[in-house]
Formats: C-alpha cells, sequence, structure tokens
C-alpha cells in the first residue's frame, strides 16, 4: 500500500538537497519542479506574502545566499500528515547557517558563522506544493549582530537544538496510529490550556501532559524554557498578564498533523487577542486588537505499561516560532528601524 505522506516527504528531498549544498540553478529548478507556479507562499514579516516560487526565491532566498554566500540549510525535523480536512501537510524545523558577511533585511552581519532558525509547513495536493507558511527567526540574527532593539529575553537565548533522539527526520512508512495516539494527546493537553485563565491554573493540568524534563523552545525575544514552573515563569504568565484574551486557541482553522511521535500544528494566523496588560516583552498596554502567527512542533515520548496496557505518552519536547516582528508591526512598532538606529549607534562609537 502506497504512503501518499511518505511520497510527499519525498518529493520535498530536491528542494532540501539544494538547500543544502546551495546552488542557484539547483535551487531555481527544484523550487519549479517541486511548487506548484500558482502556489500560496506566506513568510514572516517582512517578506509577508510572496508571489509563489519565483518570490521565494528572488526576494527570500537569493538575498540570503548574497549574505552567506556558503549558506546551507539544515533539517533536525522532516515530518508529515493528514490534517482533520484531509489536507496532505509537511513540516519542516531547523536552521540556515552560513558566514554571515552581508547585510539581510538591513540587519549588519556579524562576519562570522550565523544561524537562524525556520519552521516551514507545505501544503501538498496533486504531487505540488500548492501552499507554504514559513517562519524565519529573524529577531535571532539580530541578536547574533548585535544589534537586539527590544526587550531583553526572559528565557535563555542559545543555539536551540533538535530532537534529543535525533530521529526527528522521520522515516517512512507512516504509522498511522502512532501517529494519531501522539495528535490526541497534544490536542488535549491545547484544550487544558486554554481554559485558564478563566478557570484556575490547575485546570491546565501541564503535569499529566508534559514530561518533568519538558523543553519549551520558543523564538529569539522569548526564549527557552525548562519544566512546567520554568514555562509558567519565562512565557505563560506574562504572556496572559498582557493578553487575558487570547483567543481563536487552538480550534476551527488551525490544521494539526502527526508522524509517529511527532505533532505539528500551523494556521496563519493562529491566535487572536488583545493587548491590555504588561509584562510581555516589555510592551506597554497597547489596547490594540492583534492576530498572532505560529508554527510549533512537539516530540512525544512514550514509556512502556509493564502491565502491557498502552504506553504511557508525554510531551518532552516543544519547538515554537512566533512571528514577533509581525506583532511590534501591529502595535506601530518598526523594529528593523530601532534596530537599523542601534546599529548607526553602534558604528558611531
Amino acid at each position: 500500500m502506497s504512503d501518499a505522506h511518505n511520497a510527499n516527504k519525498a518529493l520535498l528531498s530536491p528542494l532540501r538537497a539544494a538547500l543544502y549544498d546551495y546552488d542557484d540553478d539547483r535551487v531555481s529548478a527544484a523550487l519549479d519542479a517541486v511548487f506548484a507556479p500558482d502556489a500560496e507562499v506566506h513568510l514572516a514579516h517582512p517578506f509577508e506574502d510572496l508571489d509563489g516560487p519565483s518570490g521565494l526565491l528572488g526576494e527570500a532566498l537569493a538575498p540570503l545566499q548574497r549574505a552567506m554566500p556558503d549558506l546551507e540549510r539544515r533539517d533536525t525535523i522532516v515530518m508529515a500528515g493528514p490534517d482533520p480536512y484531509d489536507n496532505g501537510w509537511v513540516g519542516c524545523c531547523g536552521h540556515y547557517t552560513g558566514t554571515w558577511v552581508g547585510p539581510f533585511c538591513g540587519i549588519p552581519p556579524s562576519g562570522q558563522q550565523a544561524a537562524m532558525r525556520f519552521h516551514e509547513y507545505y501544503r501538498v495536493a496533486d504531487g505540488r506544493v500548492v501552499e507554504m507558511q514559513a517562519l524565519w527567526d529573524l529577531p535571532e540574527l539580530m541578536i547574533q549582530s548585535g544589534t537586539w532593539p527590544m526587550g531583553p529575553s526572559l528565557g535563555r537565548e542559545w543555539h536551540v537544538p533538535g530532537p534529543a533522539p535525533g530521529d526527528g527526520l522521520v522515516p517512512g512508512p507512516r504509522d498511522p496510529a502512532r501517529s494519531e495516539a501522539s495528535l490526541r494527546h497534544v490536542v488535549g493537553m491545547l484544550s487544558d490550556m486554554v481554559k485558564h485563565p478563566a478557570r484556575p491554573v490547575e485546570a491546565m493540568n501541564l503535569e499529566h501532559w508534559w514530561h518533568p524534563k519538558f523543553s519549551w523552545y520558543g523564538p529569539a525575544g522569548i526564549g527557552t524554557a525548562r519544566g512546567v514552573d520554568g514555562f509558567r515563569r519565562w512565557h505563560q504568565i506574562p504572556f496572559l498578564a498582557a493578553m487575558p484574551d487570547r483567543g481563536g486557541g487552538y480550534h476551527g482553522e488551525h490544521s494539526y498533523f502527526a508522524d509517529g511521535d511527532y505533532v505539528a500544528v500551523t494556521a496563519w494566523p493562529g491566535m487572536h487577542m488583545t493587548v491590555t496588560g504588561d509584562g510581555w516583552l516589555g510592551i506597554a498596554p497597547a489596547g490594540r486588537r492583534i492576530d498572532m502567527r505560529s508554527l510549533d512542533f512537539w516530540r512525544v515520548e512514550r514509556s512502556p505499561d509493564p502491565a502491557g496496557g498502552e504506553d504511557r505518552l508525554l510531551i518532552r519536547e516543544n519547538w515554537v516560532l512566533v512571528d514577533l516582528l509581525h506583532v511590534w508591526h501591529q502595535l506601530g512598532v518598526d523594529v528593523l528601524a530601532r534596530m537599523r538606529e542601534v546599529s548607526a549607534s553602534r558604528l558611531r562609537s
């Protein structure tokens, strides 16, 4: 029996290979072979919606390669599966890396090896990519260039690792039963999370869903948090204090898909909220309604039941990218302009 989702991962292989050993002609040919000509391409702010694969190449990939001439792409997660609407998705997580010698999006180069996290989701139909949703962690590059213009991260800023077991390039064939069990666990956790703050914090039941050594890998500007206490302290409490009405939370327009021990969720955007409180990213209460784009991956670990029952599932790792530049943009803050001021003052000193 053929595995359509494994075939979708294979469809992306030539593009991933061309981006690993970046060559203009190979990348261009791979994009033409993999993408439908009229594919929707959604990229993080300030890129926004691009004109199909040609726009992705001309406005994003080629400028990145000019900034890092020895550019390479390193995937740490590649997984695939169907969403609730029977669309086929491929999710990829990793870094673009290279020697950073030229500006990118106006961010001055460090002259050293740099790494920029990416989460890229591809919707496939009839053997071609028809939609791409992607977040590139540009704030991570600002930190590496020494031109970070906003408030300090509460979590740990570091080079976010790939999956601890090293099995993120999920091999086929896809295991539907294992994948569905992983998906049910993550969706159950998210359903409990949105019970708070309307109900006490205990309603989230996080200790039931998460491993004691759980790692939450947030975007640059938020950072990494460890365990339930670290997650609440360094991300969730400030987040909910600033935006207690956060909604759209992981229902309706969201597309979940799972592959073995890995689960992904995508929506463009995924959450809606009003900034009414203080404490998140140093943002003052603005009273503005905003949308938030977030692309997430989870890894579930299984502990065998000694009695021979079902495995106990716990979430061990969660990779999260949020389009923070888009958040600030909706609040009237041009982070890239502030970064240019930081850069100019550094050059004058």
